[in-house]
């Protein structure tokens, strides 16, 4: 974990422009489909984190399909809270805790392909130095 602190609207916002990054034809809310991925209660940090890494290759038909689930995964947990709210305040917290991780998933990510970049502008320095 980074020692900064962020809020869910900071890693709101950096999960909304990746998504964003979807085909020009498909249409899809992306506030909408934000809420829902950001709130889903089954799947782990690294599961939406997969979800946002293929926004930019995923159909109509799987944009579709996703949001199809996530409605019926919230339906679903909000009439298991009658009968269990302790397990699921449980799953929430864990859920608050997990999407704050993408941050520092993210923020790793754009770090190591800085220092690949970086490091390839060296490699070609030197072999431009060589004359090759």
């Amino acid at each position: 974990m980074t020692n900064i602190w962020i809020t869910e609207e900071q890693v709101d916002e950096i999960i909304k422009r990746l998504l964003d990054k979807h085909s020009s034809s498909v249409k899809v809310d992306t506030d909408e489909f934000l809420d829902l991925l950001k709130h889903s209660l089954s799947l782990n940090t690294m599961e939406k984190k997969r979800v946002v890494d293929a926004a930019p290759t995923l159909s109509q038909f799987q944009f579709d399909e996703l949001k199809k689930v996530f409605v019926e995964e919230r339906e679903k947990f909000k009439s298991l809270s009658k009968e269990h709210p302790d397990d699921i305040r449980k799953l929430l917290v864990k859920q608050q805790a997990e999407w704050l991780q993408l941050w520092d998933l993210y923020v790793a990510e754009e770090a190591n392909a800085a220092k690949a970049s970086e490091d390839q502008n060296k490699v070609d320095d030197i072999k431009k130095s060589l004359g090759l």
